[in-house]
């Protein structure tokens, strides 16, 4: 009977954690440069004294769908899109270095330049400062150049960090931005191009996401119906033992 409570409640469990991480995905769908997390279920044995055959699962991230999305035209000066594979530097909340795809960019009121969730930028020398009364424009490279209203020659004001390491060394995190799996910052790669005027749009599927999160209510609703079995045999099973006591 534990056996089932176990393989039950865990699957319960994790199968709310897994419908969280595909209502993320859901809720990214137009959000630019996304990568849509990949989750999957794995068993587990429960290690212990005389418990070697109970298993339960747990929900664990397989990784994340590294495609890319629909280049989609906006006209921005401030809005980039990555051609091809690369990333964007910034820097994430805890004051360390982080990648991402999402290139809608802004500048704020101390003049950074930053990502439309308040990240910045990181260029060569760190976060990038864009003067006031200026007109900006993004190369193919990354550089940034700006002309002061009456000016007649741009000013280079810094180059977006532009990097590109292997798949498989890069972690993602709950934030949804990426990260080196070593935890050192990766290195530029000149090899990486955006493309100034567009955006990448997430690479979110909502129909498959919809289907997936059918499944689970599924999956969860199956999970409880065993529960509630294993419940009602216990009950019948006691009352049982109590006539023949």
């Amino acid at each position: 009977m534990d056996k089932l409570i176990y393989t039950a409640m865990s699957g319960a469990s994790h199968t709310l954690q897994q419908q969280a991480a595909v209502s993320q995905n859901l809720a990214n769908t137009n959000t630019p440069g996304f990568r849509a997390a990949i989750n999957s279920f794995r068993a587990v044995p429960l290690v212990g004294d005389g418990l070697a055959t109970r298993t339960f699962v747990v929900d664990s991230t397989a990784g994340a769908d590294f495609s890319e999305g629909v280049m989609e035209q906006t006209g921005r000066a401030l809005d980039i899109a990555v051609n091809g594979q690369g990333w964007v530097a910034v820097q994430a909340a805890d004051g360390k270095e982080a990648y991402t795809r999402n290139g809608s960019l802004q500048i704020n009121q101390n003049g950074l330049l930053q990502t439309r969730s308040g990240l910045n930028v990181l260029g060569d020398d760190g976060p990038i400062s864009i003067p006031p009364g200026t007109q900006v424009s993004i190369a193919q490279d990354g550089t940034i150049s700006s002309a002061a209203q009456g000016a007649t020659a741009a000013v280079v004001l810094g180059r977006i960090k532009l990097t590109n390491p292997p798949q498989r060394e890069m972690a993602r995190g709950e934030d949804a931005l990426f990260r080196s799996n070593s935890g050192n910052p990766a290195p530029a790669d000149a090899n990486v191009s955006l493309i100034s005027g567009y955006l990448e749009s997430s690479n979110v599927n909502p129909i498959d996401a919809m289907v997936n999160m059918i499944s689970l209510a599924r999956q969860f609703e199956t999970q409880m119906k065993l529960l509630s079995t294993a419940d009602s045999n216990a009950r019948q099973a006691s009352k049982i033992l109590s006539i023949n006591g």
